[in-house]
């Protein structure tokens, strides 16, 4: 006997906790009507895990909880608890995965509680389990929800009036097959969600095999992309190394050179400065010359013009000389005009002397001849006073003497200065002939020096774009290749290549350039990235259609040896029940015959 007890609370007409015992093999629940034995037959089904509300009299859940009375509050749940013998360990329970549960327990206890929203719990050895769970238990010792076991008011006829399919899951339940039939329903089930399943990744592979055709296809670029990036990086290294060391070593040369040229350049500078000034010095002692020869010309042509005023001065001595001879004894002529006369003569004189142009001078002299023309007038009128007259002349005579005496030494020393002044030119000049053909020299040196600067000048601008056009390069590498493109100013070069064969270098790396362009290497990171997750969302889909194939193969196998199983089992159970049958059927009608057959379908 495994039935050792049933405890009821909460469940229909049972309020309070109720414990029934049953301690002998038969037992008989006898009672008036209302007394609640219907109830109890029904709390062993509720426990068993019977599904139908009908058969417990009931419409859902909220019926089998207690609903109060005068004296004693509804229920709030409704629970049983049935208690079977297992000191023979008969129980079995397995997982999803066919490993055995252990149930090393003497006694199993199996509850089930049901809340007024209809909830349902279901309870082994004190932990919450699946309905699931306690039909594979059940059915592991051959018991079942099923009302054959609890042979109610009317079971007999039902029993007896059962049709072949009803017959037969009452004999399979009876035989323990029950459990092979929740197997096969469970495996139909898993079957069915399976199919489910490999048509929805079957689905979700063709949705998703575009794309990644697409991204494969962009990765296969982006590889390809790699390769040349890779490839552009090595050539860079080379390349972008010689290129630096090329401009800094130009740059140095240019420099050298430039302060080189520039040095010269001052020096010849300062000489050709030094020529020029020495130039300016000899064109002012030609001036000097010309100064002095001209003051010489003007001084000889004032004593030219004293001389003769000299000659016509001693010409009026002498004819006055001879007029006082010729005269009477006396002229008589005032001094005050003898004195103006003289005066008149010495000042016209003076500013003859002044004078410069030898026009004014004639001027003057004219106007001295005129003065002595009135007075010889006035002597021929008067000839007292002639020797007077004669007296100033000579003294004028002394005087026009005292001045070309003066004007001659001048003039001597005017010729001298004009002679020492025209060998020192001479001599400059010799010089500065030779000066002048080595300033030519100095300013063909000058052009050639200027020249060169010039070019440096170009070399330089040059060099500036070229370095622009490296730094722009380097940039332009660093986004195609990376920030390792900088590792080139640690890369070691032997000999930097002419120039002819760095520019190939240079077309080498805008080929690849504007292959990678073409390629379009920008987000391939991304791309990689969605593709590896695309790739490996399909190949887990793969995955998947390959255990659901073999989940499908595994499951209908299991299925054919459940079938073949029960159909096995229930021909040997059948031949079994048909021995006790033939027993129980001569007890009850006093002999004859009876039997069970197995009719196959077909």
């Amino acid at each position: 006997m495994r039935l050792q007890t049933l405890e009821i609370t909460g469940f229909k007409s049972f309020s309070k906790k109720t414990s029934l015992e049953f301690q002998h093999p038969v037992v008989c629940i006898v009672g008036p009507n209302g007394s609640g034995k219907s109830n109890v037959v029904e709390a062993f089904r509720f426990v068993l895990g019977e599904q139908s509300m009908k058969s417990m009299r009931g419409k859902a859940g909220l019926d089998l909880i207690f609903k109060g009375s005068k004296h004693l509050p509804k229920g709030t749940k409704a629970s049983a608890t049935i208690y079977f013998n297992n000191e023979d360990k008969v129980f079995k329970l397995s997982n999803e995965g066919g490993e055995e549960i252990d149930l090393n327990y003497d006694v199993i206890s199996i509850s089930r509680e049901v809340y007024t929203d209809g909830l349902n719990k279901y309870i082994l050895n004190g932990t919450e389990v699946r309905l699931k769970d306690i039909n594979n238990l059940l059915a592991s010792v051959n018991i079942g929800s099923s009302g054959h076991h609890i042979i109610s008011q009317g079971e007999a006829d039902r029993v007896l009036n059962a049709n072949q399919k009803d017959l037969r899951e009452i004999i399979e339940d009876a035989l323990g097959l029950k459990i092979y039939q929740y197997k096969i329903r469970e495996t139909e089930r898993k079957l069915e969600r399976t199919n489910e399943n490999m048509k929805e990744v079957s689905l979700l592979r063709r949705e998703n095999a575009p794309h990644l055709n697409f991204l494969r296809k962009q990765v296969e670029k982006f590889e390809k992309a790699k390769e040349m990036q890779m490839e552009l990086s090595l050539l860079y290294r080379v390349y972008l190394k010689n290129e630096s060391v090329y401009l800094e070593q130009e740059k140095t040369t240019l420099s050298s050179e430039k302060n080189k040229i520039s040095q010269e350049l001052a020096t010849i500078n300062a000489k050709i400065a030094e020529v020029e000034e020495s130039g300016e010095k000899e064109n002012g002692n030609i001036e000097e010359l010309k100064k002095l020869e001209k003051a010489s010309s003007e001084m000889r042509a004032l004593k030219g013009e004293l001389d003769r005023k000299l000659g016509r001065i001693e010409g009026m001595i002498e004819m006055e000389e001879r007029r006082r001879d010729e005269m009477p004894d006396s002229v008589m002529v005032s001094a005050e005009e003898v004195a103006t006369i003289v005066l008149d003569i010495n000042n016209s004189i003076d500013e003859a002397i002044s004078k410069e142009d030898i026009g004014e001078i004639k001027s003057i002299l004219t106007n001295i001849k005129n003065i002595l023309g009135r007075f010889n007038k006035k002597e021929n009128s008067q000839n007292s006073g002639a020797s007077s007259e004669i007296e100033n002349l000579k003294n004028t005579q002394k005087d026009i003497l005292v001045q070309i005496e003066a004007l001659g030494k001048k003039d001597d020393d005017l010729s001298q200065k004009i002679e020492a002044l025209k060998q020192e030119i001479n001599q400059e000049m010799e010089a500065l002939r030779d000066k002048e053909r080595e300033k030519f020299s100095f300013k063909v040196k000058q052009q050639e020096l200027s020249s060169t600067l010039d070019l440096i000048s170009v070399k330089e601008n040059n060099l500036k774009r070229e370095e622009e056009a490296f730094l722009n390069e380097v940039k332009e590498g660093t986004v195609l290749v990376g920030a390792e493109i900088l590792s080139f100013k640690n890369f070691e070069v032997q000999n930097i290549p002419p120039r002819n064969v760095q520019e190939e270098e240079r077309r080498k790396i805008e080929r690849i350039k504007m292959k990678l362009e073409d390629a379009g290497i920008a987000g391939g990171g991304e791309i990689m990235k969605e593709y590896n997750e695309v790739s490996e969302r399909d190949q887990f889909l793969a995955k998947e259609m390959t255990d659901l194939t073999e989940s499908i193969n595994s499951l209908q196998k299991l299925m054919a040896e459940l079938k073949e199983k029960i159909d096995k089992e229930f021909k040997e159970g059948v031949k079994k029940i048909n021995k006790e049958f033939q027993e129980f059927f001569r007890i009850m009608f006093d002999g004859g015959d009876a039997s069970l057959s197995v009719v196959v379908d077909s």
